[in-house]
């Protein structure tokens, strides 16, 4: 067995890369998603006030509940899919820090 640095060195590199990209891309389309779903929200409690609409906000809460376990689970079977390696951990994290 040859120990190639050349071949490791382009691996890391694309990993590292391919999680930079992932983790930026993941943190801006996260800030995206929060902040319509927010406006919606806001929205709703103020036809609310309003008197145009009524909220059962226990049903509401608990609708948010369901979807936090959804993207915990969704989340937990992409990082199945991906690759474990270190260099794409390592440039997960900093494109996630950075976006």
């Amino acid at each position: 067995m040859e120990f190639n640095i050349n071949a490791m060195v382009s691996d890391v590199g694309v990993g590292g890369i391919v999680g930079f990209v992932t983790g930026y891309a993941l943190k801006k389309l996260m800030k995206l998603a929060m902040a319509i779903i927010g406006a919606y929200v806001l929205s709703l409690f103020y036809l609310q006030q309003k008197g145009v609409i009524t909220i059962n906000t226990d049903k509401l809460f608990n609708l948010t509940g369901n979807l936090t376990q959804q993207v915990i689970s969704l989340g937990q079977k992409v990082m199945g899919i991906l690759p474990g390696t270190s260099a794409f951990v390592a440039g997960f994290y900093i494109g996630f820090k950075k976006g």
